[in-house]
Order: C-alpha cells, then structure tokens, then sequence
C-alpha cells in the first residue's frame, strides 16, 4: 500500500516496498549576502542553509527531479519522481514512477501526484479506486509527514527541513547537472525545522518529528551561487514495528530550470474518491 492514513511510518513504508517488490572561489554572492568566509570549514553554513528555502520562494517555481532508495529483505528499490513546484504557491506536480519487478516487467502504472500545505493528491493510486479518481490523504495525520510514505519528498518540505539544521560544514566546490555550487553536509533537527518552518509545513513536520526513530536527520545540500538549493539528499531513520532495527531511506531532491511554468490545478471534490482503500 502506498499510502495510509494512520499508523507508523515503518509500517507505511514497509508496505510501499511490499508492493514494489511484487575547489574555486566564490563568485556573484554579495547580493544575497553570502560572506566570503563560508568557504571556510563550518563558518556561515547553518545560517545560509536556513535561509535556502526563502530564497526558492523569491525564485518562485522550478522543475524537479526526486528518488527514494530504501532496502528491504536484502532487496534494494528505488522510486523515482519527476516534476514541476510553485514555491509561492506550495505546490507541486510530480509524476512517480514504480520500479519494475525482478522479471523486467512493469507493473503498476506511473502515480500522478500533486502536492499541496497539509495534503498529498494521487492519480493511478489502484486497489481498487477507479482511474479517474483522485485519493486524497491529510498528511498531518501521517507519522512521517509524508517525507518517504508517498514515495517522494516534497521538494519545498525537502528544503524546509534544511530549517532545522544544528550543525553544518562547508565541504567545497562541486558540479551539479552543470551547475557549479557549493557543498554543504551536516544535520537536521525534524522537530527544529517544524518550529522554523512556514504554516504549511508545521504540522506534518511536528507529526515526523514524533514518528522516526531519531529526529535527526543527516544531509548533503548543494547551493549555487544564488543562494538555490541543487540538491539535497537526506537520510531518514525510522524503526518498523516488526524489526528493533532502524531501516534507512535516503531521499534525493533535484532542483533545477528555475522559473519553469509550474501551473498545478488540485481536483475538485467530486473527483475524490471517497469509498474505502483496499489495503495491498
């Protein structure tokens, strides 16, 4: 099952993965006030880190490209997304695309999912919900915020957590898709960045901050010249109910074309489904 509504966030991905597997100097920063001492080691990150996600709202839109890796039973999957977000508007447009089974065969369609402030919309959901149904699920009621149970992290939520940083180093210069930028690693609080965090998101973060195993959460975030976050992988933790041991999902955000046409209509209540999921 892709989704549920309640429960432990081990439980909700355990199921995802069920039904799966059936450096230079700094340039052109004065401007947003990026000193020049963050090329040093561990001076200025955290604080241009925080900032990041305002400056993708000054930014406004951009395309995005997300995987999520996970193992399970020795097995290692990956979902990939790809997709639009309107940062001033909070939302996203990102097609999911399922692995194929172990014989090359593909076999669950692509899931159409919009992202909005406390809610995750999905298309080609199935078990049983008809194809021109939307499924809605309130993601502040989701034990992870819905940061790994659709199978992809909402690109501004990803940033958000960067909110939340207790501690950061400046790693030095890299490429990113072309991109020259700066690289950045170190630790996010879950329950920090909830507190930081614009309206939208609070809630679903206070939710994860409860349900991971650790609220800290480890991160590589790569930020152009302009203050834009590239990318940013985080490593989740979290325990299953039926396993005492933690089991890791790692989430990478790509952002890019910046400024793209994000236009994302969400669906009008009579295409919600509303009759009852079967679980998978």
């Amino acid at each position: 099952m892709v989704v549920r509504q309640r429960g432990r966030v081990g439980a909700a991905v355990v199921a995802l993965a069920g039904l799966l597997l059936c450096g230079a100097p700094l340039t052109g920063c004065a401007s947003l006030g990026i000193a020049a001492e963050d090329a040093r080691p561990g001076t200025g990150a955290v604080g241009v880190l925080e900032r990041s996600a305002a400056v993708l709202v000054r930014q406004g839109s951009s395309r995005a490209r997300t995987s999520m890796e996970m193992a399970t039973g020795g097995t290692r999957v990956t979902i990939r997304g790809e997709g639009v977000y309107d940062y001033r508007g909070r939302l996203g447009l990102l097609t999911v695309t399922l692995p194929q089974d172990p014989a090359g065969a593909e076999e669950h369609l692509p899931i159409t999912e919009l992202l909005a402030p406390g809610a995750l919309f999905m298309k080609n959901r199935g078990a049983g919900v008809p194809a021109d149904k939307w499924v809605r699920v309130d993601t502040t009621t989701l034990s992870d915020g819905n940061l790994v149970t659709g199978g992809a992290t909402d690109p501004y939520t990803a940033v958000e957590l960067l909110r939340g940083v207790r501690a950061a180093t400046y790693v030095g210069r890299a490429e990113v898709e072309g991109a020259s930028v700066r690289h950045y690693r170190g630790v996010a609080d879950i329950g920090l960045a909830a507190r930081r965090a614009s309206a939208g998101d609070r809630e679903p973060l206070r939710a994860a901050a409860k349900g991971f195993a650790t609220s800290e959460v480890p991160f590589d975030a790569y930020l152009d010249d302009r203050g834009r976050v590239r990318k940013v992988r985080h490593r989740f933790s979290f325990v299953n109910g039926r396993r005492k041991t933690a089991v890791e999902v790692t989430s990478t955000t790509l952002l890019y074309g910046f400024g793209a046409p994000a236009e994302v209509r969400l669906p009008a209540s009579g295409d919600i489904f509303t009759g009852e999921i079967a679980a998978q």
